[in-house]
């Protein structure tokens, strides 16, 4: 497989400037790191984004997470693996991910489960997440990003 071409971010300096911006807030300690590797993985499953999957995958094993459960993320409703905020947060990143695929996209049941788990500024920070991870995968899908090339 060969990428179209480079990554965009890549070929346009401030908006990799912007997006590292970005991507630094969002990361701050009101979420556990696992957590929103774990949703970046999953989002990036649903998108079918094979680079932010190979790369969230080893951001995962270098925070000292199992294989176990990263191989589970795919069918964490089915898995005893997760605890409930991580599913709270799954379940959301589902949702803001698959916005056309419900009259209801992100229903006050999937909203109320995270913000029983969550203050508002970590599902600030929670939202962000979903969305940024959302933005690169379709850089990525729609450039034919290869898994493991590093741009």
């Amino acid at each position: 497989m060969q990428a179209r071409m480079k990554n965009p971010a890549v070929l346009v300096p401030e908006a990799m400037q912007a997006l590292m911006a970005l991507a630094k807030c969002v990361k701050k300690d009101t979420l556990p790191a696992k957590t929103l590797g774990l949703i970046h993985l999953r989002v990036s499953q649903i998108n079918g984004c094979a680079f932010c999957i190979d790369m969230h995958v080893r951001e995962l094993q270098k925070a000292g997470e199992t294989n176990e459960r990263a191989f589970a993320v795919a069918a964490w409703r089915d898995s005893p693996l997760f605890n409930d905020a991580e599913r709270a947060a799954l379940a959301l990143s589902e949702a803001v991910t698959r916005l056309n695929d419900r009259a209801d996209p992100v229903s006050d049941e999937v909203w109320n489960e995270a913000a029983r788990h969550y203050d508002e500024p970590a599902l600030a920070q929670l939202v962000m997440s979903i969305a940024t991870i959302n933005f690169w995968n379709r850089l990525n899908v729609t450039t034919r990003q290869v898994a493991g090339s590093g741009w």
